[in-house]
């Protein structure tokens, strides 16, 4: 009889509710599915982002020729990561033509998909509103490089202009003015950069992405444009400005 009483009681509890068990094993099915389901969204947002920065840089770009065609040559850097006017006075080296994309001027966006200002370079040249005026001669002094496998190459030399974004991870300063941590030591192209005015010597790096920290130049994310020195000369032709 004792025995039917707790038979029933245990029948009665299970009716009741899940027991512990159960409960776990709902749990972890429930963090299988998640598991499975974070990954391609965490992929497809990276895409998207990925996507609307390569938007935002050819709008840039355009937005230079733009500039270059009305004024006869192309912006200084931003005053400041807060200020998107141009930089002032004119540029005295190279390395004082680097900083931020001016988006106040160019009326573009001030920063990629991730929140982080566009940076910019220009051949101090080609920027100058007191220096010497432009002429079909003119050269860029900025170099783009890549990498095949082991091997370095120039993909494109006498660049007047690149814009950059430094990708979703290592280095870049937020709109807020912080500054995202290079969490790479590894990371040689995306440190470049960083830190480099493009000369032939110090080059910006456009290569594959990679997560890979065995990849020659490192985990690579960033986004590269450029003006090439003969796409600037001929909307400087077409606009009156060069002969």
């Amino acid at each position: 009889m004792k025995s039917l009483l707790r038979l029933r009681r245990r029948r009665q509890r299970r009716a009741g509710g899940f027991t512990l068990v159960e409960v776990a094993i709902a749990m972890l099915v429930v963090s299988m599915l998640l598991a499975g389901l974070l990954g391609p969204l965490a992929a497809h947002l990276e895409h998207r982002y990925s996507e609307e920065t390569q938007r935002a840089l050819d709008e840039a770009r355009e937005a230079l020729l733009g500039f270059a065609m009305a004024n006869g040559r192309l912006p200084r850097p931003a005053a400041s990561d807060s200020d998107g006017t141009e930089r002032t006075p004119d540029c005295v080296t190279n390395a004082d033509c680097t900083g931020y994309l001016p988006w106040a001027v160019l009326g573009t966006a001030r920063s990629d998909a991730w929140g982080k200002l566009l940076r910019y370079s220009v051949t101090k040249g080609f920027a100058n509103g007191a220096g010497a005026p432009l002429t079909l001669s003119s050269a860029g002094v900025k170099r783009v490089m890549t990498r095949t496998g082991p091997d370095t190459y120039i993909l494109a030399d006498q660049v007047v202009a690149v814009v950059i974004s430094h990708g979703q991870r290592n280095w870049g300063r937020g709109i807020d003015g912080s500054d995202f941590a290079d969490a790479s030591a590894s990371n040689a192209d995306e440190d470049a950069n960083a830190t480099h005015d493009g000369q032939s010597a110090t080059p910006f790096y456009a290569r594959t992405a990679s997560s890979s920290s065995s990849a020659n130049g490192g985990e690579f994310d960033d986004l590269v444009v450029w003006i090439p020195q003969t796409l600037l000369a001929s909307r400087l032709v077409s606009a009156g400005h060069l002969p």
